[in-house]
């Protein structure tokens, strides 16, 4: 079996990146995708908290990168997303995608308790 085209680390504790992760799971029909589960033991290739803060993204035989270049990096592992992972390649573009991320870093502990208090999946059970 081929190595996976790229690796991405995410926060299984977190329901928003358990609800983006199942979505993404279900577009990866090709299995081109290694997601790793921080919270349920995945192995840390750097620091556990750096990885728990923003979202992390290593495509193969490339570097780890984070934030909305590791993004990037999932859509173009996925066919259907590829087109907005290649235009991602634009420093401009990829600059914007950032500042948005970093904005909704700013929102994501809200957002989490919300999605927490409206969640429907059982505690424990991650994507």
């Amino acid at each position: 079996m081929p190595p996976p085209a790229v690796t991405v680390w995410f926060d299984g504790d977190c329901p928003l990146c358990v609800r983006e992760i199942a979505l993404m799971r279900r577009l990866d029909r090709r299995g081109a995708i290694a997601f790793v589960d921080l919270a349920g033991g995945g192995g840390c290739p750097a620091d556990r908290a750096a990885l728990l803060e923003r979202f992390h993204a290593q495509e193969s035989g490339g570097e780890m990168v984070s934030g909305a270049a590791a993004f990037a990096a999932l859509w173009r592992a996925i066919p259907v997303l590829a087109p907005f992972g290649r235009m991602a390649r634009n420093p401009v573009l990829l600059w914007g995608l950032e500042r948005a991320y970093r904005g909704f870093l700013r929102i994501r502990p809200r957002l989490q308790a919300l999605a927490r208090r409206f969640s429907k999946i059982p505690p424990g059970e991650r994507a």
